[in-house]
């Protein structure tokens, strides 16, 4: 039997983030081979994650990573079994740095990375959704993730002119923007993206409830019903958060006025965890 080396229980260590007990029966094992030790903690790892793979994780957290200069972000939902573990630091950290290797690469493979925490942590873990935004053109990407780490937001704006995305007024927009879609939890950016088959639903349960009044009674309350609806649902028609009688649309044109530029909201998503 080859006798074990502290240097290279070291490396082991560094190589693959296991405990050193873990690493000295590996490198004992495969009698000091430094090579096969990996292979030995790899598959234990996998054999770890595939065991607990069918345990429930409905716990977790939302991160986020944008890159410098505001062109490219991630956000990502990643779950755990108990909030314990959501809390703890260094899951925290792993979903954070999910975040930012999706953010450089969104096809890259993360299975060795996850069950790697898998064996760390001790709880099944999975990477539940993930969107990555890329500007085109003027504008910023941004996020904002709501304390608790529950829910979060990821949008991109739009500038017609490159030179607007580095004012602090584009910049001030974006950040209320963020914080407008945690609080009120739009669906939609425009009215015109409302799926026509939610619409439908929408008129026929209006007209069930108020089957009894004339057909020109309807169509008004119909109308009027659609338009709460449209302000409840849709970005552009939701009132401001910081100021009710200013909407989100008239909020993008007169920043767009000050800056003399043409703003527009061209995706939004808006993560809880557990949806």
């Amino acid at each position: 039997m080859a006798d074990i080396k502290a240097s290279d229980v070291a490396k082991l260590r560094s190589m693959t983030n296991a405990g050193m007990m873990d690493c000295k029966k590996a490198l004992t094992e495969a009698n000091g081979d430094l090579d096969a030790a990996v292979e030995i903690i790899r598959k234990k790892d996998a054999n770890i994650a595939v065991k607990k793979a069918g345990r429930e994780a409905n716990e977790g957290v939302v991160a986020q990573h944008i890159q410098p200069g505001g062109k490219v972000g991630v956000l990502v939902e990643i779950n755990c079994e108990t909030d314990f573990v959501a809390k703890n630091e260094t899951f925290q950290a792993f979903c954070a740095e999910v975040a930012e290797k999706l953010a450089a690469n969104p096809d890259e493979d993360l299975e060795e990375f996850r069950t790697l925490q898998v064996a760390k942590i001790g709880e099944n873990i999975q990477i539940a959704r993930k969107t990555r935004m890329q500007v085109e053109g003027g504008g910023l990407v941004a996020a904002y993730i709501h304390p608790g780490a529950k829910v979060g937001v990821l949008i991109e704006v739009g500038a017609g002119k490159d030179g607007s995305a580095d004012s602090e007024e584009f910049k001030q927009l974006v950040r209320d923007l963020t914080l407008q879609i945690a609080a009120a939890n739009p669906a939609a950016v425009s009215r015109d993206e409302v799926d026509s088959e939610q619409i439908e639903k929408e008129k026929a349960i209006i007209a069930e409830q108020f089957k009894d009044k004339p057909a020109q009674a309807i169509e008004k309350i119909t109308q009027g019903k659609l338009e709460k609806y449209y302000q409840t649902h849709c970005l552009l028609d939701q009132a401001f958060v910081k100021d009710g009688d200013v909407s989100i649309k008239d909020l993008l044109a007169n920043t767009g006025k000050a800056l003399d530029d043409e703003l527009s909201v061209r995706s939004f998503v808006r993560y809880q965890v557990g949806e």
